[in-house]
């Protein structure tokens, strides 16, 4: 019996990137933040159709994945938008699409 392969380190930082990015209001989050230098969790709250914890549960996924970082300013967190994670994640993204692409229209043929 031959042994499983593990997912290369690529393939796990892409699926921890689509993770994140799976949700509509993580979308609005990030296009929010992608508007602002740097904002506050309560400038996001506003921004957003959605209670207070939930807000917060999306941003912590955000940056457990990388894309955004925060730094607490007592009494508030300003969050921002990891730029160097994100710029790893478009290239991730662009091969992965980009290694996709069917040379002709043709499918399965």
């Amino acid at each position: 019996m031959e042994a499983k392969k593990d997912y290369t380190a690529t393939q796990e930082q892409l699926a921890r990137f689509a993770k994140a990015l799976g949700h509509p209001a993580r979308i609005a989050i990030l296009h929010f933040l992608a508007r602002q230098k740097t904002c506050y969790f309560g400038d996001i709250h506003e921004e957003l159709p959605i209670a207070k914890a939930t807000v917060s549960q999306h941003l912590k996924e955000l940056k457990d994945a990388g894309l955004i970082q925060g730094e607490v300013e007592a009494p508030k967190v300003k969050y921002c938008i990891n730029r160097e994670n994100w710029k790893l994640a478009s290239g991730l993204f662009q091969e992965f699409f980009g290694q996709c692409v069917e040379k002709t229209e043709k499918c399965c043929k």
